[in-house]
């Protein structure tokens, strides 16, 4: 599987520009799948639902299975946060699996980037980041993409990881 990010500071547009390339990507008929890190405590299951009840009773992993989905939750209980290479073996293969978030990881990103936000690039502090997608011009050594072109990104990303 070839691993590719998008990272950012909060609120330029990471998750929204993740969702564009899934459905980009996805409709070229590259099968997609992703992580997405979360740096707060987040709660995929529902307080009183018959999962949220096993899992707060102690339970490690309850797996919950529907006619249309499933899905896998891993309760930590004071053992330390995974690193993102644990984690890509979880799941089945694809064509591309791309991460949002983890930008201290070793793998290829793109740095989503909005000046509005009022804080530097964060591509000069982390050399895995191989590009910035922004809405305002940068003076950089590295390629400058469109924040809204995501047929270019899609392209981009494609080409660095060979699909």
């Amino acid at each position: 599987m070839k691993v590719y990010g998008v990272t950012g500071w909060k609120n330029a547009g990471k998750t929204t520009l993740m969702e564009r390339l899934v459905s980009e990507i996805a409709g070229r008929g590259v099968t997609v799948s992703t992580i997405k890190h979360a740096h707060h405590d987040t709660d995929v299951d529902q307080p009183g639902r018959d999962s949220y009840r096993h899992r707060t009773a102690g339970a490690r992993e309850v797996l919950l299975a529907s006619p249309v989905r499933w899905a896998l939750m891993h309760e930590l209980r004071d053992t330390p946060e995974p690193e993102l290479s644990d984690l890509l073996p979880r799941l089945s293969p694809v064509d591309l699996v791309l991460v949002e978030g983890y930008k201290r990881a070793d793998h290829p990103k793109i740095e989503a980037y909005r000046a509005a936000n009022g804080r530097p690039p964060l591509a000069g502090k982390y050399p895995t980041i191989m590009a910035i997608a922004t809405d305002t011009p940068l003076e950089t050594d590295l390629p400058v993409l469109d924040l809204d072109d995501t047929a270019a990104i899609a392209d981009f990303i494609l080409e660095q990881v060979g699909l």
